[in-house]
């Protein structure tokens, strides 16, 4: 039987939560895990992953900050004949290589990253094209990507590839709208479980690769860090049914403490996609942030 907190202590917390608000914070820690998995169900892993970051650690008067650059990118490619391996690889490699070509002390502009993902969906569009290959034969892949610039994050995505963020605070927020046609339905005024009633609700509205640039539209968010928070990429192999959802409290939240191993806590996550079915393959990145009041001047 869980017991209420006293109402002084509920209100020390919340007062507590208020000053930190008002602080300005610094990054104290970060760490990165990321696993893939190939499924119960499928013979081929058509999921990608890459990330890369950098870590300064500062000493400055009021203790260790560390400022962070980092880029996290998943793939969730498709395609007849294998193509759906090389859709996601090469669509990782070329959006990676046109952030890194242009990003410097700041994150990119909302046009900087809708232009990179053009120009991934660009380059498999030509190999498509130059294939003569046509259908379900066309390869395609997903984009899920979050760029981190201290305690600034940036997330885009095409497809239905998620990007979660948990915390105290918030809880968990799916930050990323799935581009499929369930989701358009409801858009529309559709009741959702009537839209996902339909047997296409699930299919993509929007992928790299099938169609030139004029189809896409890249959707961009920007946010602040503003607490503890783990950050979360994964393919639908684990988002679908609402997996992340129903296992928030016993798996999710725990990813939040830093004496959880990270890789640990997101191979559970593929383990619990595989016993409850394993229909895709499985792939979670992982960013676990910890920040602390700046008390003064970085240095």
């Amino acid at each position: 039987m869980s017991e209420s907190i006293p109402e002084s202590e509920a209100s020390f917390v919340a007062a507590a939560d208020e000053r930190t608000a008002m602080l300005s914070l610094s990054l104290a820690q970060m760490e990165v895990a990321a696993t893939t998995d190939v499924g119960m169900r499928r013979s081929q892993n058509e999921d990608f992953y890459v990330y890369h970051y950098q870590l300064e650690h500062l000493e400055t008067p009021s203790g260790t900050s560390v400022q962070a650059k980092g880029l996290f990118v998943l793939c969730d490619g498709m395609g007849g004949h294998a193509r759906g391996e090389i859709a996601s690889l090469e669509a990782a490699r070329v959006f990676k290589q046109q952030i890194e070509a242009q990003w410097t002390t700041e994150l990119p502009s909302r046009e900087a990253l809708r232009s990179a993902v053009l120009a991934a969906n660009q380059a498999l569009f030509e190999l498509n094209q130059a294939a003569a290959v046509s259908g379900s034969d066309r390869m395609g892949t997903t984009l899920v990507a979050i760029l981190l610039q201290g305690t600034r994050v940036a997330i885009i995505h095409v497809g239905d590839s998620r990007a979660y963020r948990y915390s105290r605070l918030t809880g968990l927020d799916q930050l990323t709208r799935d581009h499929e046609v369930g989701q358009l339905a409801i858009a529309q005024g559709v009741d959702p479980d009537v839209a996902y009633a339909r047997p296409e609700a699930h299919q993509l509205t929007q992928a790299l690769g099938p169609r030139n640039n004029d189809w896409l539209d890249p959707e961009v968010r920007f946010l602040e860090v503003r607490e503890d928070t783990v950050f979360l990429l994964c393919s639908d192999g684990l988002s679908d049914f609402d997996l992340v959802e129903e296992v928030t409290e016993t798996h999710v939240a725990p990813l939040l403490q830093t004496r959880t191993s990270l890789q640990y806590g997101i191979q559970q996550l593929v383990e619990i996609a595989n016993e409850a079915g394993g229909h895709d393959n499985i792939t979670v990145v992982a960013v676990r942030l910890r920040l602390r009041p700046q008390l003064g001047p970085v240095i």
